[in-house]
């Protein structure tokens, strides 16, 4: 990730919030031994991916779980018991604190991840539907996106500030806002709307939306979202590819230039960065959970 959003607070409870999707990420080397495929637990149900420090974690949709594993040696095990609601999209700060969407519960939590204890928890809405899907962050806080409701959420005190989208955003059945990331200048979000493909360019402060002008392309089943630079890797889940979009400097503007795919995807979700390698969860959406349905963990060059 590039540069944040320019103004820096504090969460209750919890230090400034600094930019933490792809900075202590990234920055390491992935050795050739690292494995290119790992499994999860049996039943799992992942969604959610972060990574730190060689360490990858993540969210279980079925129960809210939280599961760290080493990407050495693809071994891992639960560091913190989910809320029995889901854990969907997450991102992991410099300090080691996970901030985690909450899907269904309408919340969201941040946990250590050296402790697995639960620093923080934000109600965002009591509201039916609710889907909170994703979280990105930035200096002045971190954003979550709202799939069933035409809003996102700001955490940056002790009250969670709810924001409603306008615009060119457009409420539609289905699932709506998912993936989030920041413009490759740091001054506004991106997010992308599952049910239409549409990427859009969204004001923090005041929630107006544009489309960003992709030509002819369209981000069909669009979920997580990295950005590295001017380059936004767009996560196409049922597609079993991820799309690969150079922006300008806003983020107003892109062009399709490539998608990486790999006949180990089964519906990956989210995407999480490590040396020259994106780890991607598959979540077997085509595949009807019990609790013996294997899950595993790709690996892909970028």
């Amino acid at each position: 990730m590039s540069h944040p959003v320019r103004r820096r607070t504090a969460l209750a409870g919890v230090p400034a919030v600094l930019l933490g999707l792809a900075s202590t990420s990234a920055a390491s080397a992935a050795p050739v031994p690292y494995p290119t495929r790992f499994e999860l637990p049996d039943g799992f149900q992942p969604e959610g991916i972060a990574i730190a420090r060689g360490t990858a974690y993540f969210g279980s949709r079925a129960d809210g779980d939280i599961y760290a594993a080493s990407l050495r040696t693809g071994l891992g095990k639960v560091i913190s018991q989910g809320p029995g609601t889901g854990s969907l999209g997450m991102k992991v700060d410099p300090f080691g604190r996970l901030f985690v969407a909450g899907a269904a519960g309408g919340n969201g939590r941040v946990i250590d991840t050296r402790t697995g204890k639960v620093l923080a928890g934000y109600t965002f809405t009591t509201a039916t539907p609710t889907f909170v899907n994703d979280v990105v962050l930035a200096n002045d806080g971190a954003y979550f996106t709202d799939s069933q409701q035409p809003v996102f959420y700001r955490v940056a005190g002790a009250k969670p500030e709810t924001i409603p989208l306008s615009g060119d955003y457009q409420h539609l059945p289905g699932n709506n806002a998912n993936g989030i990331s920041l413009t490759p200048d740091g001054r506004a979000l991106i997010m992308v709307q599952s049910s239409t493909g549409f990427l859009l360019r969204v004001d923090p402060r005041t929630g107006v939306a544009r489309r960003i002008d992709l030509g002819d392309a369209l981000m069909t089943n669009g979920d997580g979202l990295l950005l590295f630079d001017r380059t936004l890797y767009v996560v196409q889940n049922r597609l079993n590819k991820i799309a690969v979009l150079e922006l300008n400097d806003t983020g107003t503007k892109g062009e399709l230039v490539g998608e990486l795919t790999s006949p180990d995807f089964d519906v990956p979700t989210t995407v999480a960065p490590f040396g020259n390698r994106l780890y991607l969860p598959n979540a077997r959406f085509t595949t009807s959970p019990t609790p013996t349905t294997p899950y595993w963990v790709t690996a892909v060059n970028r």
